[in-house]
């Protein structure tokens, strides 16, 4: 069993795609990340496998300062292959924060990085990974219609953008940073925006595209505009335009709040595996 990390990111793609391609809707954030590493949005990532004979048992990726992700294809010998990258991942000195995976991998890497260092985890997002194939349009539909976000909606995304941030108790992005980043998701007509009576009452947007399918993210509505069923016909009429061009769409939801989880079933969405995001706190 070899341990082999990757500068190139197509020679690691050429590992990497043929296992991701096998479940292309659980593994859509691996492949997701790795398109935009392609794209050249990431600098410096961490990419690297664990093979037996040419055989990919392992995939690994990391865009600090992003969690590292991991990917086993062969359950039978997580043990194993956790006993192969430790002492890789410490050789090089890694910055590690944070695991995210499917729940029983994630937890595996904690447990041994728990071992190794001491350094105890938490759970940052306990998730629910869902999929869409087709648009349930029978529950009721909150007035009002969609479009696609413009320049002069970038203040209110940008205000919005922390809001989700402080919602789903994630570190807040600078402000520098999220002018950015609002500016490139107009530009690249991801952001989809509720409009009712002429107020903006909800979003969401479309990320990490693969071959087959989308990820719907960023589903917010303030607090003063929620429990009206805006988020739930925001996210009905994004998903029915987004399958348009894929086959289907993903979503991760807080499996701690049970309302996010019922109005996505509501329209459609089925889970289809749970994932986890563990932090490493040195206390």
């Amino acid at each position: 069993m070899e341990f082999k990390q990757y500068d190139n990111v197509h020679e690691f793609a050429l590992k990497a795609e043929p296992i991701l391609s096998k479940r292309e809707d659980v593994y859509s954030l691996f492949l997701g990340v790795l398109q935009a590493i392609k794209a050249g949005r990431y600098d410096n990532p961490f990419m690297a496998t664990i093979e037996e004979n040419g055989e990919v048992l392992g995939l690994f990726q990391m865009t600090p300062p992003h969690p590292l992700n991991l990917i086993i294809d062969d359950d039978n010998r997580l043990e194993e292959i956790m006993n192969v990258l430790f002492p890789n991942l410490f050789r090089l000195k890694l910055t590690l924060n944070s695991v995210v995976s499917l729940k029983p991998w994630a937890y595996s890497f904690a447990e041994k990085w728990v071992e190794k260092t001491g350094i105890e985890h938490e759970v940052l997002m306990d998730q629910g990974l869902y999929r869409l194939d087709q648009v349930d349009e029978t529950p009721e539909k909150s007035p009002g219609n969609w479009r696609y976000a413009e320049q002069s909606d970038s203040p209110l995304i940008e205000k919005w953008y922390n809001l989700f941030e402080k919602d789903a108790h994630l570190p807040l992005t600078p402000v520098a940073d999220v002018k950015k980043r609002v500016a490139s998701f107009i530009d690249g007509r991801e952001v989809l925006l509720w409009v009712d009576g002429g107020k903006v009452v909800s979003m969401m947007k479309k990320a990490r595209p693969t071959k087959k399918g989308i990820t719907v993210s960023f589903v917010f509505t303030p607090k003063e505009e929620r429990k009206k069923g805006y988020a739930r016909t925001m996210v009905a009429a994004g998903s029915k335009e987004f399958l348009k061009t894929y086959d289907f769409c993903v979503l991760y939801t807080d499996l701690m709040n049970p309302t996010s989880n019922k109005i996505y079933q509501e329209i459609g969405y089925k889970r289809i595996a749970d994932s986890v995001q563990l932090g490493f706190i040195n206390r």
